[in-house]
């Protein structure tokens, strides 16, 4: 174990939901907020939502420990099959003692609905939690949310919380949920840590366990935050592998290099999903671009050839045809040569005047 050589007391990374080790950034503290006060206030029901791994488990611990006093709160962890199960389940964390055999859903519902009668009379909040919501049923959420307007005096009963993944979102957004989602009345979801979150994330765990001196370089941080993509979970499982293979090869600060080596051990396939969907979008942009860029080329091309048929007047324009050109034909230059016969006695009449011979240059190209 890496901890001894570290000079640590304890496992900084583990993924086991700790308190202690909470990192409260701006939205933790935000979501924890948003928890209390979906019990303190009346007529409130709850929603948070969250990717796997991003510290619900966490805020739903730490919002136990903050409770308003006279408080009694039940967490439903586990999936329940069916809306009678549900409802035994829900009667068994509050401890409520069902009359008769209890085999049907009504037995349940008027021992529920007695024992919130009697805890707004003695000034008591009750308050249901149903974690990993995403897993129930429409019949179940439709009963939550009966269970949910249950008033006295105009005050509400049962407070109640839902935490789940992302999915329960798009669950609820279905058609046939659009009434159950109409009582939901407050609602926030947990995103991923930004590189300045994670990297203090990172270092208040280590400080959490111990450490006082560095631990992870700057260059580690920072291939934590592109790796893990700011989710605390695959921050723990990549930081702890990272110390490990750093301890194998007896150093005592994480590099870059070690967090790249336990990604492939741990992240393997998330990382190359990351990475594929990264290209994907980069392609689909460069695709877009590209059509984008013959649209208006061609739509560019398409105006200026209409403004170049009509003059501003609007009316068209008479195509100017430009002059024939002139072939100018290639001559030959001559030589004049002119003979003069000058009038001798040997001479004939006939033979007196000049003769005139055209004789053809020689040009060097």
């Amino acid at each position: 174990m890496y901890t001894h050589y570290f000079g640590l007391k304890e496992k900084p990374f583990s993924i086991a939901p700790d308190i202690s080790f909470l990192y409260m950034s701006e939205q933790h503290r935000e979501a924890l907020n948003h928890l209390l006060h979906g019990i303190r206030s009346d007529e409130c029901f709850t929603l948070l939502t969250g990717n796997v791994g991003m510290g619900k488990s966490s805020v739903c611990r730490c919002l136990l420990n903050q409770l308003p006093e006279r408080t009694d709160v039940a967490v439903v962890a586990n999936p329940c099959v069916s809306v009678h199960e549900l409802l035994s389940t829900i009667c068994i964390e509050f401890g409520v003692k069902v009359d008769g055999e209890g085999d049907e859903e009504q037995s349940y519902l008027d021992a529920l609905n007695n024992f919130l009668i009697d805890a707004h009379g003695d000034g008591r909040i009750v308050a249901l939690i149903v974690d990993e919501a995403q897993n129930t049923s429409l019949d179940q959420l439709e009963q939550l949310c009966s269970l949910a307007t249950l008033k006295a005096e105009e005050k509400q009963l049962l407070k109640i919380i839902l935490i789940g993944q992302t999915e329960l979102s798009e669950i609820l957004n279905q058609q046939g949920a659009s009434q159950i989602s109409k009582y939901i009345t407050s609602r926030y979801h947990l995103l991923p840590l930004d590189r300045e979150n994670c990297a203090a994330y990172v270092m208040h765990r280590l400080a959490v366990a111990g450490a006082k001196e560095k631990i992870f370089s700057k260059a580690a941080l920072n291939r934590v935050f592109e790796l893990s993509h700011g989710i605390p979970r695959f921050v723990d499982v990549l930081c702890d592998e990272a110390m490990q293979i750093t301890r194998s090869l007896e150093k005592y600060l994480v590099t870059g290099t070690d967090v790249d080596t336990a990604a492939e051990k741990v992240l393997g396939n998330v990382v190359e999903q990351k990475i594929e969907v990264t290209r994907k979008q980069l392609w689909t942009k460069v695709l877009c671009g590209l059509l984008l860029f013959l649209v208006g080329g061609g739509a560019l091309s398409w105006y200026f050839s209409q403004q170049n048929a009509i003059d501003l007047s609007g009316k068209p324009l008479t195509a100017v045809v430009p002059p024939p050109k002139v072939v100018k034909e290639r001559v030959t230059p001559v030589a004049v040569e002119i003979e003069i016969v000058e009038k001798t006695e040997e001479t004939s009449p006939k033979q007196i005047g000049s003769t005139i011979r055209i004789v053809p240059l020689e040009i060097t190209e």
